[in-house]
C-alpha cells in the first residue's frame, strides 16, 4: 500500500466520484463526525458524486439516501440499492426480491446456532431493519471479540451455504452470490453509462476493512483508511493507497488530498 500522498492529484481530478464505505471509514468509533459529514458536501459540491458502499441495513440507507449528500446508496453487501428519482425513493434488487418472511425465519435459526456456537457474539441490534442478510456483532455493541472468532462466525455461515464477509464490526452472511463490487457496478453502469472497465478506473474507493476486499482489488484508485492495517492477512486484496489517518479522518485526509485543500 502507497502513502495517500503518493496519489496523483492530476489523476483524482479526473475521477468522475467517491464510492465510500461507511462504518469506521466516515465514521469514528461509531460517530459520524461533522468534519466527515462536511467532507461529503464538499466533494458534491465541486461536482463529485458520493455513493455509500455498506453492509448496512436497508432501514438505516433509506435514510441516508433520503438526507445524506450522496446520489445513492449500495446497502447490505450489494443485496440492493437505493436512488432517489425526483422525489421518489427507488430500491433496485441485486437478484429476485426475497420473500421477507421465509427469508427471516430461516436466518434467524442460523443466528441462534452461532450465537450458541461463538461466545460473547450477539445478534446485530440493526438486525431488524435489514431485508437480507444476517449480522453478527463481533465488535460493536460487545466487548470486543478477536479476529479470529469473527473468523469462526464466517465458517459457521459459509456451512449453512451463505456468503460471509467480516465488517470492523459485524460478520454478514447473505444467500447469493452478490457483493458491494457487483451491485455498485450495476449501478455505474445504469445510472452513469460506463462499463465495468471504465467505471474501476474513474472512481474512487475507500474503506477499512475485508468485506472492502473485493473493491481494493478491483478499482484502479482505491484508498484505506489507516486502521485497514490491522486486518492483515485478511485482506486478500488490499487497497492501493492508505491514509495517514484513522477512520473519519483518514477520510477527511483523502477529500482534502483530491480537492487540493490543506
Amino acid at each position: 500500500m502507497k502513502a495517500l500522498s503518493q496519489l496523483n492529484p492530476i489523476a483524482l481530478s479526473a475521477c468522475t466520484g467517491l464510492l465510500f464505505d461507511i462504518d469506521d471509514t466516515l465514521t469514528s468509533h461509531g460517530a459520524l463526525k461533522a468534519s466527515s459529514y462536511a467532507a461529503l458536501e464538499r466533494l458534491q459540491a465541486a461536482g463529485k458524486p458520493c455513493i455509500a458502499v455498506t453492509g448496512r441495513p436497508a432501514g438505516w440507507c433509506d435514510l441516508i439516501a433520503r438526507f445524506w449528500p450522496v446520489d445513492a446508496v449500495v446497502g447490505e453487501n450489494g443485496a440492493f440499492y437505493m436512488r432517489r428519482e425526483g422525489k421518489t425513493l427507488r430500491t433496485v434488487w441485486a437478484g429476485e426480491q426475497p420473500d421477507m418472511t421465509a427469508h427471516r425465519a430461516q436466518l434467524n435459526a442460523i443466528a441462534q446456532g452461532i450465537v450458541a456456537a461463538v461466545p460473547g457474539c450477539a445478534l446485530a441490534s440493526d438486525q431488524a431493519y435489514r431485508l437480507c442478510d444476517l449480522a453478527i456483532d463481533f465488535c460493536e455493541d460487545v466487548p470486543p471479540l478477536p479476529l479470529a472468532a469473527a473468523q469462526q462466525i464466517a465458517a459457521l455461515m459459509m456451512a449453512q451455504g451463505m456468503t460471509a464477509k467480516v465488517s470492523s464490526i459485524h460478520v454478514n452472511g447473505w444467500f447469493g452470490v452478490h457483493d458491494k463490487l457487483s451491485t455498485t457496478l450495476q449501478l455505474l453502469a445504469t445510472h452513469y453509462g460506463q462499463d465495468a472497465a471504465s467505471a474501476l478506473r474513474s472512481w474512487v474507493y475507500i474503506g477499512d476493512s475485508p468485506n472492502d476486499a473485493p473493491m481494493f482489488g478491483a478499482f484502479e484508485h482505491s484508498v484505506g483508511v489507516a486502521n485497514v492495517a490491522a486486518f492483515g492477512a485478511l485482506l486478500p486484496s488490499k487497497p492501493h493507497y492508505i491514509t495517514p489517518s484513522e477512520s473519519g479522518a483518514g477520510f477527511v485526509e483523502l477529500v482534502n488530498h483530491w480537492l487540493g485543500q490543506p
